[in-house]
């Protein structure tokens, strides 16, 4: 029935056409020409799928008024679109069939631009560069034809764009020498951003370094400016570029990072799916412009199909052949519509699947930053007592337990830190920092850290350190610190009344690397074959059979993490009741300069000798004491006050210099304390001092009028140095 109901609406469709529906030309043509400007400026913002969607219904509508040019035009548009987006072959398909209507119309400037655009997509996709080129001397006779002063200067650059590609430099230099001038003089910004870059390209093969880069920041300058990021990324390639032709790879690292991330969000992958299932909905409308026409022609001619019966016949033959066409296309359409329903029940199933993720999800981010906030808060008081002792009793500056004590509280810290944000090691979100270090003491601190495990189970603890070793390494020592002080602490607890040794060897040296293997080798119970594939495994515990042992199951694959981020893997050997030994190798740099810089670089005494007044407001007792110990051994005055009100309070009593505000506090917490100073027209900075992690309050600190943050527990000198930056801005303000 649906189908008998289906044949004879098509049969009506296609015999009996009206003029009901008048359109006007005019209107129509504005419509066009709006889409293919609104295709153009979404094809800017890099927003491909939504200038696509305008470029297709433009196309749509200029079959429907039968205008070639804007046919032309439309095809054009969308070849540029899929051109950007690196799938070339659909790009040439569009370019054709944009010259197949352009032909018709015979106009220069649609040639200019076909013909330019066709040079692009073989010479930027390296399909075949020389060809590229003879587009473009297409295209530049054209505009040369025309007189298109912008469009002349464009294909020259692109023309000496491709002749660079193919390291014909002055070939292409020929064609810039006429027009350098002019456009960096009179040029839009899109246009000097691309003679810079060009100028750039040519500075650096003719090893003209300072200037290349001096083009380059311009160009960049410039792309910036318009916000054009697609040409950002061309910037950043010539950059790549530059810097490995002057041998300088941390460079060129540093803009491959920047290309890579800002590719990924100019063609991400929902994107490009986007526009392939663009491309599809452009041939399946093709098609129907094409029917249309078929049964616009089919009408012109009805009445002299009446006057000859074999023309009847004809034309009765051609309609049952479409109405079994349209009848397949509608199947066809039916089972997709049928397919459609299947995956938006499975999208709706996802769906669910992905709220019920993102609410664990927070929940988790929830718990992970109360446990760090509530972690660091006594980590500050101890590592902060203890540097109190050490400033009040300095004849226990040498002592061994106190400084075992604080590089305990100091690694508890930074353990602290990476086992609740395993995730962000696991996303190598941390980054490994360059300080200068002396492996022999960092070694010696962990084994006096962890001396009291020796002797609980009644171990020998030794260290050996190759010689052939440099005295003074670049890398990061905390990092180094937190892997063997866990594998040397499961040795030992793991091992009784036997041995446990740290190995340092020197295995190789390749320019200023020293590679050195580290080995924890003990004598303990072992562990057993089927347990040493999962021992990397978060949470896994090996089941102990005479004795519980404590721990988080977490300290292996924290190791294992943090290995993998000096770009090396641990090795585990073992046998049970015989020992095991871990291994792993890491490059660390030596190079006399730059530890002499590093050395040089360090602030010893960050104290001031201006006599500054601060504010403290902090509700913990403990910190109060910790905070004021650290600002009066600076040479500067401080006042302390418990919570925001009483803040409020000693600002309208007395003028301070700079405030040291605590977040999370009780009454009114330290962002709605800092809006009520600012209310108040006070001006002073104000750094946030929190046990938070950094990027949890960092938009809401700003937001507040608080000018930095200062993460609990921190280095004094990190703090000196901070109060004196912002009072130092303040005061030049």
């Amino acid at each position: 029935m649906i189908k008998a109901k289906t044949i004879s609406l098509l049969v009506f469709i296609l015999f009996c056409f009206t003029n009901s529906v008048a359109q006007d030309y005019k209107n129509e043509k504005d419509e066009i020409e709006r889409l293919l400007n609104q295709a153009v400026a979404d094809f800017n913002d890099a927003k491909y799928d939504k200038a696509l969607e305008s470029s297709k219904q433009a196309l749509i509508n200029s079959f429907g008024i039968n205008d070639d040019s804007y046919i032309a035009q439309s095809y054009n548009t969308i070849g540029v679109i899929y051109n950007e987006c690196s799938d070339s072959k659909k790009a040439i398909g569009f370019y054709e069939k944009a010259l197949f209507y352009a032909k018709k119309t015979n106009k220069d400037k649609l040639y200019n631009w076909i013909y330019g655009n066709l040079g692009s997509v073989y010479y930027y996709n390296q399909i075949d560069v020389p060809k590229g080129i003879n587009y473009y001397k297409k295209a530049l006779y054209y505009a040369e034809k025309i007189k298109d002063s912008t469009d002349i200067k464009n294909t020259k650059m692109n023309i000496a764009s491709a002749y660079f590609a193919i390291d014909k430099f002055e070939e292409g230099d020929l064609y810039l020498k006429g027009i350098q001038e002019n456009v960096l003089k009179y040029g839009d910004q899109e246009i000097r951003m691309r003679m810079n870059s060009l100028l750039g390209i040519y500075a650096t093969n003719h090893n003209k370094k300072a200037e290349a880069e001096k083009y380059y920041a311009n160009a960049q300058k410039l792309a910036n400016e318009i916000q054009f990021d697609s040409y950002l990324i061309s910037v950043y390639e010539n950059l790549v570029r530059h810097h490995k032709h002057y041998g300088e790879p941390e460079k060129a690292q540093v803009y491959k990072a920047k290309l890579d991330s800002l590719s990924k969000v100019l063609y991400s992958e929902d994107k490009l799916e986007s526009l392939q299932k663009g491309a599809i909905q452009i041939e399946l409308d093709e098609y129907k412009n094409q029917l249309e026409r078929i049964e616009q022609v089919n009408e012109q001619h009805q009445k002299r199909i009446k006057e000859s019966r074999l023309i009847v016949i004809l034309f009765i033959v051609i309609m049952i052949i479409l109405l079994l066409f349209l009848l397949t296309l509608y199947k066809n359409i039916k089972l997709r519509e049928q397919a459609n329903i299947e995956l938006k029940r499975a999208n709706e199933e996802l769906v669910l699947a992905k709220e019920a993720a993102e609410e664990a999800s927070q929940l988790k981010s929830q718990f992970v930053s109360t446990i760090t906030h509530e972690l660091r808060t006594p980590l500050y008081g101890v590592i902060g007592i203890t540097n109190i002792i050490l400033d009040e009793h300095k004849e226990l500056g040498n002592s061994p337990h106190l400084k075992s004590l604080k590089f305990s509280a100091k690694y508890l810290l930074s353990l602290v830190n990476d086992i609740l944000q395993i995730n962000k090691i696991e996303e190598k979100r941390i980054v490994l920092e360059s300080l200068i270090f002396n492996l022999t003491d960092e070694i010696t601190l962990i084994k006096n850290s962890v001396e009291y495990i020796a002797d609980k189970n009644n171990n020998v603890f030794t260290v050996e350190i190759d010689t052939a070793i440099p005295e003074f390494l670049i890398g990061d020592k905390l990092r180094l610190s937190q892997i063997i002080m866990n594998l040397v602490s499961n040795a030992l607890k793991f091992t009784k009344n036997g041995e446990v040794t740290v190995m340092a060897d020197l295995k190789k040296v390749e320019g200023t690397v020293n590679f050195i293997e580290f080995k924890v080798k003990d004598t303990g119970i072992g562990i057993a074959k089927e347990d040493q594939v999962k021992i990397f495994d978060k949470f896994v515990q090996i089941e102990r059979k005479e004795e519980d042992y404590q721990g988080t199951g977490l300290g292996l694959a924290i190791v294992s993490s943090l290995v993998k981020l000096f770009n090396s893997e641990v090795h585990l050997e073992s046998e049970e009741n015989v020992g095991t030994t871990f291994s792993f190798t890491i490059g660390f740099e030596f190079d006399e300069e730059k530890s002499k810089e590093i050395i040089n670089n360090i602030e010893v005494d960050l104290s001031t000798s201006h006599l500054y007044n601060i504010l403290v407001v902090e509700d913990n007792k403990i910190n109060q004491v910790v905070t004021k110990k650290i600002i009066q051994g600076s040479n500067m005055s401080c006042t302390i006050v418990d919570d925001g009100y009483a803040a409020l309070v000693a600002l309208d009593r007395e003028s301070f210099d700079l405030i040291l505000m605590d977040i999370n506090m009780p009454l009114i917490n330290g962002f709605d304390t800092t809006r009520k100073i600012r209310e108040k027209g006070i001006t002073i900075p104000v750094i946030a001092l929190t046990a938070f992690d950094k990027q949890e309050v960092v938009e809401q600190a700003i937001s507040a009028g608080m000018n930095d943050i200062m993460v609990k527990p921190f280095e004094p000198s990190k703090l000196f140095h901070v109060i004196h930056n912002q009072i130092k801005k303040e005061k030049a303000g």
